[in-house]
């Protein structure tokens, strides 16, 4: 069966799908990504075939716009600069969806960004489609929509902080996926359940049922699958300057924000380098897409290296939080120093102090280089954090998120 998995976004929300894809193939079936041009060799290089969207997500975020979300200082003020950057660029983004599907799939599994038109293009087409998601964004009295911040509003609440974020994220969809029923002859969409998606429909869920439990009061067609890794770069190697270092002494503290985009990378780097130094560790620091950089005795920068090899030589993990990097951490059993810049990385910071695995989080806009220290000493030192972390880590690996969506595709196979 030829499966073709939709995603967008930073590399975070493009990386798990890479490792469920590889599962995919091994049992049976074709397995093509579509997401950013700015992927392709990422992807290909698993044997997974590829096609373009529009939209380059680093640029997104270099922008104006993208600075303005990482200044926000409040979850609502985020919300509605995503919402202006949004609506911009989803009218070329749902015709890129909508090429790549046309292109030919026997089934649909799409990322939460892209499921409102793979939604519309399953029925227009007649073609099984499926929400993967990384996110747990269906209403519930658990907890608060991801995207509002990290507080619990009680029961009614959080199912309430849902609903408004449905209402408040149809109004950025709702031109693109209008448009794409009306070219497909589809009758007009009626509001229904998230971003516009129909009722009733099956989502499986890429995170570990450890972390995140699933609610009781979700619909009977979402499932809490497990993790669904990464794959690494075939015939990647470390460079012999990290191996060097990470040898000459005790496990460093890595810090990492990922597919962030900071204006003043400098002063980022600069206060990295000295909460290091005030808390007396070695450091790993990575450039990722802001390109930080800080080099002295103690503290090496490095470029893309893969979580499932650093993470464990690490003696813990500043990190922004995002879902891919949350799971990194979680999988190697170390503890973490996060510090959320915006979104759903403050829901998932809560969600590793709560789990008694990281000291309390730390919001980027008012980060120091003293809090960011007196963090990192507390993730080193004590050994609550780490006990709490290691069995954690050990219950996650029984787990296999990937081989439940693989279950599920394969029941959609006509007999």
């Amino acid at each position: 069966m030829r499966v073709l998995i939709v995603t967008a976004g930073s590399w975070g929300d493009v990386a798990p799908y890479t490792g469920l894809g590889v599962r995919l193939r091994a049992g049976g079936h074709e397995v093509v990504l579509a997401t950013h041009e700015r992927f392709r060799a990422s992807v290909t290089a698993h044997g997974l075939g590829f096609r373009a969207l529009p939209v380059d997500p680093r640029a997104e975020l270099a922008s104006a716009g993208g600075q303005g979300l990482a200044r926000a200082v409040s979850a609502p003020v985020a919300l509605a600069r995503l919402m202006r950057m949004a609506k911009a660029f989803m009218p070329t983004l749902a015709a890129g969806v909508r090429d790549a599907v046309r292109q030919g799939a026997d089934v649909l599994l799409s990322s939460t960004v892209t499921d409102p038109m793979c939604a519309v293009l399953g029925e227009a087409l007649r073609l099984p489609s499926l929400g993967v998601y990384l996110q747990p964004i269906q209403p519930t009295s658990a907890f608060a929509a991801p995207v509002v911040g990290a507080r619990s509003f009680g029961s009614y609440g959080n199912r309430l902080s849902a609903h408004a974020l449905w209402a408040a994220t149809d109004r950025m969809f709702a031109p693109a996926v209008s448009e794409l029923r009306r070219e497909l002859g589809l009758p007009p969409r009626r509001f229904a359940g998230p971003l516009g998606l129909p009722r009733g429909r099956s989502v499986l869920h890429g995170f570990s049922a450890r972390v995140v439990p699933r609610p009781g009061d979700w619909p009977e067609g979402h499932q809490v699958c497990g993790y669904w890794w990464p794959e690494t770069p075939p015939g990647w190697q470390p460079e012999p300057r990290l191996l060097d270092f990470l040898s000459s002494g005790p496990p460093p503290v890595l810090a990492g924000f990922g597919s962030f985009v900071t204006e003043d990378a400098e002063r980022l780097s600069t206060l990295v380098g000295e909460a290091m130094r005030r808390a007396k560790v070695r450091g790993v620091l990575q450039a990722g897409w802001s390109g930080l950089h800080a080099e002295n005795d103690d503290l090496i920068t490095v470029k893309e290296v893969p979580h499932a090899w650093l993470f464990p030589r690490t003696a813990a993990v500043v990190h922004h939080a995002g879902a891919g990097t949350t799971a990194a951490g979680l999988r190697a059993g170390v503890p973490a120093v996060p510090v959320p810049v915006q979104l759903d990385q403050h829901f998932w910071a809560a969600r590793l102090h709560g789990l008694g695995v990281s000291p309390r989080p730390l919001r980027y806009q008012r980060l120091t280089a003293q809090r960011l220290s007196d963090a990192i000493t507390t993730a080193v030192r004590d050994p609550a954090l780490r006990d709490r972390a290691r069995p954690l880590a050990t219950g996650i690996a029984e787990e296999d998120g990937a081989q439940q969506v693989l279950d599920v595709v394969d029941r959609l196979i006509p007999v």
